[in-house]
Parts: structure tokens; C-alpha cells; sequence
């Protein structure tokens, strides 16, 4: 297929809009901060899915390795939310969520977990997890983004009368 068909088939402008959504983590980072995609995974790494709101809950994970240059590493966990019906994904607000957490320094793997309850449904949530590698004077070197695998959250049950 050349460029001038691709133009025209009903998945190009799908195409592009995803191949820059691709480039936008590359195109965020501050000039000398370089992006890294090794040594960083996110997982669910569990989703519950009970009958009443306050059941239910999902448990996101982050883990990374230190690299060269860096002698701290930082995370920080987003959940975002997908309703029915809705195209995209928008950002959950609540206690903990958002906050850059730290290692110790000189630790080479680095591991944080983040539990969300009270989901409500029908819904699916996502993690959005962050990373930075710092230097000895505390400036950013690196940083990656990852998202995890949805957790899907059922209509709640009407409560019986």
C-alpha cells in the first residue's frame, strides 16, 4: 500500500492520531532527560469485582530498576476511569493517588503497590504509572510512563427491598 492509497482508507486518520499519541512521552521530556521503556513493567494485579460499591476494589503495581546516571528512583500511580459509552479515559481524583513516592537511595529495584476501593460500575479502570530516575543532586535523568490492563467494573446491584 503507498501513501497516496493510505490517505484515503477510513483507518489512516486512526493511524496517525495514534502514531503521535506514541510519540507524546518522547515529546513531554525536558531537554537532557532521556525516555526509558527497560527495566519498568505495570501490572493489575488484582481486580475485584464484588456486588456492593464498597466491595469492590482494584491493586495496581509499578516496579523498576535503577539505570546509569540515576542513584534514586520515583513513582507515582494515576487510576483512570472509562464510563460506558465514553471514548476516553479521564483521571480519578482521591487521597494518595497522584503522589510521587521514592525509594531509598542506592536501591537498584524498586516496587510499589496501590490499592483502589470503592469503584463504581459500570466502569473500567486503569493505572497510569510514572517513572523518574534521579541523580545524586536530585535531578531527573530519565522518565517512562506505563499503563496497565483494565479492571472492569459491572453495574452495582440494586439493593434488594
Amino acid at each position: 500500500m503507498n501513501a497516496a492509497s493510505l490517505r484515503h482508507t477510513p483507518g489512516a486518520l486512526l493511524l496517525a492520531v495514534f502514531s503521535l499519541l506514541c510519540l507524546a512521552p518522547v515529546a513531554a521530556a525536558s531537554p537532557g532527560v532521556s525516555v526509558q521503556k527497560t527495566g519498568t513493567s505495570a501490572t493489575l494485579e488484582e481486580c475485584l469485582s464484588a456486588g456492593a460499591q464498597g466491595e469492590r476494589s482494584a491493586t495496581f503495581a509499578g516496579e523498576m530498576n535503577t539505570i546509569a546516571g540515576s542513584t534514586r528512583m520515583e513513582m507515582r500511580i494515576d487510576v483512570i476511569e472509562r464510563m460506558p459509552g465514553e471514548i476516553t479515559y479521564h483521571t480519578v481524583t482521591a487521597p494518595g493517588l497522584g503522589v510521587w513516592r521514592g525509594s531509598a537511595p542506592g536501591v537498584k529495584a524498586y516496587r510499589y503497590l496501590k490499592q483502589v476501593t470503592n469503584l463504581a460500575g459500570p466502569a473500567f479502570y486503569r493505572g497510569v504509572v510514572h517513572y523518574r530516575w534521579l541523580n545524586s543532586r536530585g535531578r531527573v535523568v530519565a522518565v517512562s510512563v506505563l499503563r496497565t490492563k483494565r479492571c472492569e467494573q459491572p453495574a452495582t446491584e440494586a439493593p434488594l427491598e
